[in-house]
């Protein structure tokens, strides 16, 4: 196990009918003046929005409002909210939806404090320092944006997909109600939960070695998604199964399950590329891609893919050829996004093979002209796997 620092500061409010305490909860953590962000209509018509609104108003906290954020958040809507917060001297900033509206939400924060541009920390020619408080009220487990110190967005000119990162955007509490998640189409949910499990792969497969503690919070949180997913999608209304799903999220995550360990998000970095091209659901893209990307390097350590294939698929060892149980354990995977209705393959996602050469070309692979924790990959290795998932 590696050296690490682990600085998770989030308070999490977890049960019914708990975005009743938003006032309290801005109050406690500073807050006067409240910039509401918020996605489409759905938080205005299940009533989510007015009860938010309720509570801020009887805990004395003033707001204002800005909604219209997309699946895979825009730079517009980034900028168009931190010209609203200097207006109206925002100081506090509260994402209502789900990592869409979080990940904008943390933008914002970060663009109100910095003098240049917002992109800056996406592009990576800075940093973030300092940033608004923000707080949380979620709708969908998947991003576990509510939990981190990460955040994505894409730039409409280009369409690059990118990332920042800093434990000054964190969100200061989160309030996490399961009831919030129970009129989410399958679909939705079923995308939620490849995200989930996206995340936790990306730090499992790993080089570092003597990681049994993490290896094994891993494996749980992979092992509660594969119980519980079904449940959700053959009865939404399931509530102790999407309390266990919505958990698994912010666990997935805040990066308890990664510490003291190398991590790849090759996967994660390859499927951008895709949301941000087809503005495909996230966890849509990552189930075609991620059983591609292990197919492709399980040489690289078949024996970590055969632990896995055993340990949360309940495949069979056979030592005499640990690679058949390595890809027993990815055909396992692959079967199980089936199963739950995601797509597992360019077409099934819309994806074109004409497309491939500019989504290789837009990932950008930096001066090194590799990327990735667990192998490096270089542009080729890329290509090839868009191809794999065809």
């Amino acid at each position: 196990m590696e050296n690490f620092s682990f600085y998770s500061p989030t308070k999490f409010v977890f049960g019914k009918e708990t975005e009743g305490k938003c006032g309290a909860l801005v109050k406690e953590f500073g807050g006067s003046k409240v910039l509401i962000h918020y996605g489409g209509g759905s938080v205005k018509r299940s009533g989510l929005l007015d009860r938010v609104k309720t509570s801020l108003a009887d805990a004395g906290v003033q707001f204002c409002e800005l909604g219209g954020v997309t699946p895979n958040p825009r730079s517009g809507k980034v900028y168009e909210g931190i010209d609203l917060c200097k207006k109206e001297n925002v100081d506090f900033i509260l994402a209502v939806g789900g990592g869409s509206a979080i990940d904008s939400a943390k933008a914002i924060a970060m663009g109100v404090c910095y003098d240049g541009d917002f992109w800056d920390f996406y592009s990576g020619k800075s940093r973030p320092k300092k940033a608004l408080p923000v707080g949380t009220v979620l709708t969908i487990a998947a991003a576990g944006s509510e939990g981190s110190g990460d955040s994505v967005i894409t730039h409409e000119n280009g369409m690059l997909k990118r990332g920042a990162s800093g434990d000054c955007i964190r969100p200061k509490f989160s309030v996490l109600n399961p009831q919030l998640t129970t009129t989410l189409p399958a679909y939705q949910t079923a995308c939620g939960a490849t995200d989930i499990m996206a995340h936790v792969f990306e730090r499992y497969f790993t080089n570092t070695t003597d990681v049994q503690t993490t290896d094994r919070l891993c494996e749980a949180v992979l092992l509660s998604m594969i119980e519980e997913t079904p449940k959700v999608i053959k009865d939404p209304n399931d509530y102790q199964a999407r309390a266990n799903i919505m958990w698994a999220g912010m666990v997935a995550h805040n990066n308890i399950v990664g510490v003291g360990r190398e991590q790849d998000w090759n996967s994660h970095g390859i499927e951008h590329e895709l949301s941000a091209l087809y503005d495909c659901a996230h966890g849509a893209g990552l189930a075609v891609i991620m059983p591609a990307w292990m197919t492709y390097v399980v040489d690289h350590n078949v024996m970590r893919f055969a632990q896995m294939a055993c340990r949360v698929w309940n495949c069979k060892m056979d030592f005499s050829d640990p690679k058949k149980t390595a890809l027993e354990g990815i055909a396992a995977f692959r079967s199980f996004l089936k199963s739950i209705g995601m797509p597992i393959n360019f077409s099934e996602l819309g994806a074109k093979e004409s497309d491939i050469p500019y989504l290789v070309k837009t990932f950008g692979l930096g001066e090194t002209g590799k990327t990735g924790g667990f192998v490096q990959l270089t542009s080729k290795d890329v290509e090839n796997i868009y191809r794999l998932a065809l």
